[in-house]
């Protein structure tokens, strides 16, 4: 058999896609990528899996479809403390992501928000982001970081390596070693090159994600696979659920 890339995140209707499930698999297979479906379960994204009850309807609708399982889950929501093991077992493979992180003194700042809290310094938010990004790590039982260098929406512009310092790629890529949780090398937010090196360089495993919305989106994951190419990383080591298992489940299981 012909080695082919998963796409480890792409939407469906079932969140804030355009595509039902199962011309989200089309369109992946199509373009020569094994197809996997990753919605918002979160009661904080507007259009999501919002419960317990909705979760065991998307995993039973996902179960009918040759792809791959995932659900993509807010760091900052609760929801996924709540859902029962049978549940979380059903994926394949869980995203965690940091769509919004606590500060300090408890105040949440939201990356899609169009202003922020008064007076706060891109190096204080950082500060708060990468401290999220630990104990998430530790605590949160998921397989990938989705799109790791998602930033609030007034500092997108900036260059990303000025706001990742090499000390807070340093502590982002040895939380998730230690945890065992992939760095996903995203087509919609792209990371920068010494952050995606530093993770390879430290043996944190890739995954690739379109992060896919639309029918031009979903399975379109050229680029990051260029990336990977150019920094070694072997195309059978990238993240497949499918090959190398989820990390909370028995090592047995894990494949490696």
């Amino acid at each position: 058999m012909t080695w082919r890339p998963r796409d480890c995140h792409a939407h469906s209707t079932w969140s804030d896609g355009d595509l039902a499930p199962a011309d989200v698999v089309a369109v992946a297979t199509e373009r020569g990528v094994l197809p996997s479906v990753a919605d918002h379960v979160s009661r904080d994204v507007t259009h999501s899996v919002k419960s317990a009850a909705a979760v065991r309807e998307y995993l039973d609708d996902l179960a009918t479809l040759d792809a791959a399982r995932g659900g993509e889950l807010c760091w900052h929501d609760t929801l996924w403390r709540e859902l029962p093991d049978d549940l979380m077992a059903g994926f394949t493979h869980r995203l965690g992501s940091l769509h919004a992180v606590f500060l300090p003194d408890g105040t949440l700042v939201h990356a899609f928000a169009t202003r922020l809290p008064a007076g706060l310094e891109p190096d204080a938010y950082m500060e708060a982001h990468v401290a999220n990004l630990e104990r998430m790590a530790v605590e949160m039982p998921v397989d990938i970081l989705a799109h790791p260098t998602l930033l609030p929406l007034p500092w997108r512009a900036r260059p990303l390596e000025e706001l990742w310092t090499e000390p807070r790629e340093e502590r982002a890529v040895e939380a998730l070693y230690r945890a065992g949780i992939a760095f996903e090398v995203s087509a919609r937010y792209r990371p920068h090159e010494r952050f995606v090196r530093r993770a390879v360089d430290r043996g944190v495993r890739i995954s690739l994600g379109s992060d896919g919305h639309t029918r031009a989106q979903v399975g379109e994951i050229t680029e990051p696979l260029q990336l990977t190419r150019r920094l070694g990383v072997p195309d059978a080591e990238l993240y497949d659920p499918l090959v190398h298992g989820s990390r909370t489940r028995e090592p047995a299981a894990r494949g490696g």
